[in-house]
């Protein structure tokens, strides 16, 4: 499954008109599924004990001035005008801000980095070019982070502290925007019979939707988009027909006033209710994590135009509807479906129960793609990864998170079976991982960026103080549900934290017991022993120098392969790498050795190739390194020992003009033709694939090259084990 031409030929920059207006309507699907559900539980979960709703309307009207007021200040100014400028070669979320900060600062701690990967196009691309003052505090701040371990951990922490939420929002999301969504099934029964239909219903949509993941979302997700735009378009009808109908006066709830007359009235109430409205925002970090697939223009106009004023419309309809109604006759009194007419409210509780399904399967796959992230930045155990497409990049499927999830978000339904306490934990979640964001930001803003320090001061004052509020009133209910985030991130983290540590640990381990050069060069040729067709492949962590576990090979083993090629597979702190960047390959030791060693770089993002495509591109690298390597060599041992000499060579699609593999099962003796290919002349005792590179035209090669290329033609029939 080859998608590098996916990633790399991706329309989605070169940006008409026509493809902008197409992304802002696909992104509704992904991007704003979750935050267009939140209109279901953000009232009920905001008076569900802390405040109540009286006869004066100040709570009512409290509550909209926060739920616009917020809406306005995080998603629409803080996202949609600022943070979704700091994208990482078109690519967001909490990891590209780290990664952003990595290659500015040089504050990664991933052990196995070096100087050539700061040549790659996507490190250095679209990074400003100013002149470094050593003096200004931006200065002053790279140099204390680049000297300080600590800081640079303690930056790690912060980043896998967003990453842990994000997940633990995996968990919640499903299970409060689909209890939400089914809640409407208590105006059509008593309450008794509402209590024993509403969890298994949650349960077998939940269980239905966690079972669907490993068919992908390709499939289903051109119907995601008409699915938020219809439920879009009825939440804001209705909201309008609320505001003519009840109150159309509600608009002056706007005002900043009403914040500040609901806090007076209901002081701690009021400061604790906060963790509901809270709720509004749900979802707003998708905007920036899901920026790769698509842009941020398409992204901010189906915001700013669409869904911002269908959701401030929606709860203006609630809150309009709610100011004439006071009764107490119904516990139900302030959820989303008692505002919506009696006639459209079963058509509505169908499409609230699509759009919940929608919002949650955008997570899901949100919670995958950072669970990759994470094991490429060797920050989480190797997990399988399943691409669920050839023609979409980022359609993935992990099997054993899917189910983990699933346990979870049962769990989590079963065990609270209201969406207070399910609000109150969702709230946290989300809260934390946009402070986190804040906090980082404020770093790029002078890193990156290189504004001034009072900017960034400014930025992370105004956005953060917001943000800590918010973070307050939710950390207060901690013993009503809110300990279910923090005992998940707190799991998670630390299982990232200790992987992470670990694998730093190992590569130290390897490199202070990597096999000296001369011990190889004492070996001679033939390393002592017998080599015998084929390409013998060795797995490494390290860069430069010879692991040790070869010394135990060649001290053990009789016989060794003709051709030895040590493979590192590594993560650069890059989304993607492009296929004509994709290996570093060099000699180790004088060329009648035959020890190649090949580097394999990915960006966090990348897509790895199957193994049959990448054993392909990985002898063809070493064919094309071979056939343009100028070195001399016969200068004495000591330049040998120095292995670290690397040329960057991509992957056979990348390069027209490059060495290419060609295979058939032909068994004719054939002749080498030319210089423009070489062929092996084969056997005629027994009938075996055939396989030959083809070599451009210029320049000619010589005969040592020639022979080397024949005997990795010879190893690669003879096969890697």
């Amino acid at each position: 499954m080859d998608l590098e031409s996916v990633i790399h030929k991706n329309p989605i920059k070169e940006e008409s008109w026509k493809t902008v207006l197409v992304l802002a309507y696909q992104s509704l699907g992904v991007v704003y599924g979750d935050l267009s559900t939140s209109p279901l539980y953000v009232y009920k979960s905001t008076f569900a004990e802390d405040i109540q709703h009286s006869e004066t309307n100040e709570e009512i009207f409290g509550v909209l001035s926060f739920v616009f007021w917020t809406l306005t200040l995080i998603p629409l100014l803080k996202y949609v005008f600022i943070v979704l400028r700091a994208d990482d070669n078109g690519e967001g979320g909490t990891f590209a801000l780290y990664s952003l900060l990595c290659r500015h600062a040089r504050v990664s701690l991933m052990p196995n980095t070096q100087l050539a990967d700061e040549d790659l196009t996507q490190y250095t691309m679209n990074d400003e070019i100013v002149e470094i003052n050593k003096k200004n505090v931006g200065s002053r701040l790279k140099s204390l982070l680049e000297k300080h371990r600590v800081l640079q951990r303690v930056l790690l922490v912060l980043a896998l502290i967003g990453t842990c939420m994000v997940i633990g929002d995996g968990v919640l999301t499903p299970a409060i925007s689909v209890f939400s969504a089914i809640s409407g099934l208590e105006l059509s029964m008593s309450k008794e019979q509402h209590k024993y239909v509403e969890v298994p219903v949650a349960c077998i949509i939940l269980i239905f939707l966690f079972a669907l993941q490993h068919y992908g979302t390709h499939r289903v997700g051109c119907l995601f988009a008409p699915v938020v735009l219809t439920w879009l378009i009825c939440i804001s009808t209705i909201g309008v027909y609320n505001i003519i109908h009840w109150n159309p006066h509600v608009y002056e709830a706007l005002s900043p006033y009403y914040m500040f007359k609901f806090l007076k009235k209901t002081q701690w109430g009021g400061w604790m209710s906060l963790g509901g409205i809270l709720l509004c925002i749900t979802g707003s970090e998708a905007m920036y994590a899901d920026l790769g697939h698509f842009s941020q223009l398409s992204i901010k106009i189906a915001f700013t135009f669409l869904v911002y004023p269908s959701l401030i419309l929606a709860y203006m309809g609630q809150a309009a509807y709610l100011s004439k109604h006071h009764s107490n006759e119904s516990d139900y009194r302030i959820g989303f479906y008692v505002s919506v007419p009696v006639k459209l409210r079963w058509p509505v509780l169908g499409i609230a129960i699509l759009q919940a399904v929608v919002g949650s399967q955008a997570i899901i796959t949100g919670t995958f793609s950072i669970i990759k992230q994470c094991s490429s930045l060797g920050c989480f155990p190797k997990v399988k990864i399943v691409h669920t497409s050839s023609k979409m990049h980022g359609q993935i499927y992990i099997p054993e998170i899917n189910w983990s999830l699933m346990l979870l978000c049962l769990a989590v339904t079963i065990g609270f079976r209201d969406t207070k306490r399910m609000g109150n934990a969702a709230g946290l979640a989300v809260i934390t991982v946009m402070l986190v964001t804040t906090c980082l930001m404020s770093l790029v803003i002078v890193l990156c960026w290189h504004k001034s320090v009072v900017l960034a001061i400014c930025f992370i004052l105004f956005f953060g103080s917001i943000e800590a509020l918010y973070f307050s009133a939710s950390l207060i209910k901690f013993l009503e549900g809110a300990w279910v985030p923090i005992a998940l991130s707190f799991i998670f983290l630390i299982i990232m934290y200790v992987w992470h540590y670990g694998t730093i640990k190992k590569y130290e381990f390897d490199v202070q017991n990597k096999v000296p050069i001369n011990w190889l060069l004492g070996l001679g040729p033939t390393l002592g022993i017998v080599r015998v067709k084929g390409i013998g492949l060795i797995h490494t962590e390290l860069v430069s120098g010879i692991p040790a576990i070869f010394s135990h090979f060649v001290t053990n083993l009789p016989a060794f392969h003709q051709v030895v090629i040590f493979l590192c597979i590594k993560s650069v702190p890059v989304p993607h790498v492009t296929p004509r960047e994709r290996f570093l390959v060099g000699r180790i030791g004088p060329k009648e050795y035959r020890l190649y060693r090949c580097i394999a770089r990915y960006g966090y993002r990348d897509v790895h190739k199957d193994d049959m495509e990448f054993e392909k591109d990985l002898i063809c690298s070493i064919a094309e390194f071979i056939r343009s390597d100028t070195s001399e060599y016969g200068i004495g041992l000591g330049s040998f020992e120095d292995d670290t000499k690397m040329t960057v060579v991509g992957t056979s699609g990348s390069n027209s003009e490059g060495v290419r593999i060609s295979e058939d099962d032909q068994d004719n003796n054939s002749q080498i033709e030319g210089t423009s290919e070489l062929k092996e002349v084969k056997s005629p005792e027994r009938v075996k694939k055939r396989v030959r590179f083809v070599v451009p035209d210029s320049p000619r090669i010589d005969m040592d090259t020639r022979e080397e290329l024949l005997e990795l033609m010879e190893a690669k029939e003879a096969g890697i084990p």
